[in-house]
């Protein structure tokens, strides 16, 4: 029953939601308080508390689109916290929290899913066409590359330690992650890279500059990290800036 409710409330009230919610929250000025919030007064430090939790899961709530009444959640609150008789038994309460997160679960694998169709879809026609434009390299693996400014120094190895420069976008054209940008090139093993990075660096010699277009199971396939996404086709400029000694 703990091992429910703890879960259930890792989904209400993460350290994100106030960051998530923050954006979508319509500021406020002492001037538009209303007359209701006007008479609460929050004394101690305990009371500061207590609202902001009920702000933070329902703020949660409100963004997941999960539908709750008012009444009988108030009503588990204080039942709880003041000891009173519980309207469920503990096994019934267990069952619906089982069953809700079971759908929550279910709902977020479809949107997933649907996500990664959509994305192999766009990311199979962009290396498709890609293909086609002149100075572009596919190789077996899938990995397409075209040379922007040839290097004439010596190739790394898949155990060697390497500097660069890099700026990755998706074929949107959004920015994800960029040394570029950040104005600091980057020092890593050839082989501590996604796979695509590792193919590609064996081949270009030092100060060389490729741009890199790297199919999704060459990159994180449907693991992609939020501000990527699932089965996502990388873009990467990479200048190879040196061979770092061992």
């Amino acid at each position: 029953m703990k091992k429910a409710l703890l879960t259930l409330a890792s989904l209400m009230v993460g350290t994100c939601i106030f960051a998530q919610n923050k954006a979508n929250t319509k500021k406020t000025t002492s001037t538009t308080k209303t007359s209701e919030a006007a008479k609460l007064k929050l004394i101690s430090k305990t009371d500061s508390l207590s609202y902001a939790i009920g702000y933070a899961m329902a703020s949660n709530l409100k963004q997941q689109n999960i539908l709750v009444n008012s009444t009988p959640f108030s009503k588990a609150v204080n039942d709880v916290l003041n000891g009173q008789p519980l309207v469920l038994e503990e096994s019934v309460i267990q069952n619906v929290l089982q069953q809700f997160q079971q759908e929550m679960q279910s709902k977020a694998n479809a949107e997933k899913n649907k996500e990664v169709m959509e994305n192999k879809l766009v990311g199979e026609k962009f290396l498709e066409e890609n293909k086609k434009n002149a100075g572009v390299v596919t190789l077996p693996s899938g990995l397409q590359y075209q040379i922007l400014k040839e290097g004439t120094g010596a190739k790394p190895g898949p155990t060697d330690q390497v500097k660069t420069h890099y700026h990755g976008t998706l074929v949107n054209g959004k920015v994800f992650d960029s040394s570029v940008e950040r104005g600091e090139p980057v020092t890593f093993g050839v082989n501590q890279v996604i796979k695509g990075w590792t193919e590609a660096l064996q081949l270009m010699p030092v100060g060389s500059k490729w741009k890199l277009f790297i199919p999704s199971e060459l990159a994180y396939g449907e693991q992609g990290p939020p501000s990527i996404g699932p089965s996502q086709v990388l873009i990467f400029e990479v200048e190879l800036i040196s061979i770092e000694a061992k």
